[in-house]
């Protein structure tokens, strides 16, 4: 819905590694590592009278939102025995933050715009859900 929008997710990592004697007298690697996402936003397809390209991409995005939107249920569902990273390009690069030993934040972002209530509402239940990790 904004046309100036890239239309795309942005993941940039930095990782560092670092060696050093341990008191056994071997070396030992730390490693550590940040990653900063921003997701493009769902949209609703009916709504933005997407067609053609921008179609293609909305479905892609969308689908990968859907996808990590499993991964994070699966996470927080003790019953939960299977994790599906590998449903998507995103959370296979986001694996280690979601379910490894790492510190996460999430900031969501929302409208006031009535219009936008559903998604403003989706986007809230989405972040609730991934801070329950």
């Amino acid at each position: 819905m904004n046309d100036t929008s890239s239309r795309s997710h942005s993941l940039f990592t930095i990782t560092i590694e670092r060696s050093e004697i341990g008191p056994d007298g071997k070396q030992h690697i730390r490693v550590g590592k940040l990653n900063m996402v921003d997701l493009a936003g769902s949209e609703r397809i009916s709504k933005t009278g997407t067609t053609g390209d921008g179609l293609k991409e909305a479905t892609k995005i969308n689908l990968s939102l859907s996808t990590l939107c499993h991964v994070i249920s699966s996470l927080t569902d003790s019953k939960s025995t299977f994790i599906p990273y590998r449903d998507s390009k995103l959370t296979r690069l986001l694996q280690d933050s979601l379910g490894g030993n790492t510190k996460t934040m999430m900031i969501a972002n929302v409208g006031p715009a009535d219009y936008n209530h559903e998604e403003t509402m989706n986007t809230l239940r989405y972040s609730s859900r991934a801070k329950n990790i």
